[in-house]
């Protein structure tokens, strides 16, 4: 399942973003960053499948997936840099972030999931962010990047995108 470049770390020429990198062990083996840690359990355990199995299927996931953690999370993630960008860059960011959510909520208007009936990894792995469009970050949480989300995703304009959320949500939890 690799990947054709690595991943880009995010990089500001005036800012540092936190990094906030999950982490799992595989026996001896450590492996950084959710989409790593997926393709590492859809290795060990791929029944049910994440990802598609036929290839144009496949390709457009993982497409997807590479589109989402390098483009969509690019807006949110320069607006949790110290020191805050000007005002007209942040509305710009917020512009971004309002134009692909719009068109994540007609891409869910026929109401499955992202790529398909049935949930999969690009579910998994826009889930985490998206649900901020519906739920308000839980009062002990203090990552601002939650809120960022919550403020930018505009809860309640987003109909399709609102259903699947909670559709994903009620999912059984591993």
């Amino acid at each position: 399942m690799g990947r054709s470049r690595p991943r880009r770390p995010f990089r500001s020429a005036s800012a540092e973003r936190k990094e906030l990198v999950p982490v799992a062990e595989f026996g001896a083996d450590v492996v950084a960053d959710s989409i790593a840690i997926l393709e590492r359990l859809e290795a060990e355990h791929p029944d049910p499948p994440l990802y598609p199995l036929e290839g144009g299927e496949r390709a457009l996931a993982e497409i997807f997936v590479e589109w989402f953690d390098e483009v969509w999370k690019g807006p949110p993630n320069a607006l949790d840099v110290d020191p805050r960008p000007e005002p007209a860059e942040a509305a710009r960011l917020g512009a971004e972030i309002a134009a692909w959510t719009e068109r994540l909520d007609r891409l869910l208007s026929a109401g499955g999931c992202l790529l398909g009936p049935e949930p999969g990894i690009a579910d998994v792995c826009a889930y985490p962010f998206l649900r901020y469009a519906v739920h308000r970050p839980d009062p002990a949480d203090d990552e601002a990047f939650h809120m960022i989300l919550n403020r930018h995703l505009a809860p309640g304009s987003h109909p399709h995108l609102d259903r699947w959320v909670e559709r994903i949500a009620a999912l059984p939890q591993a």
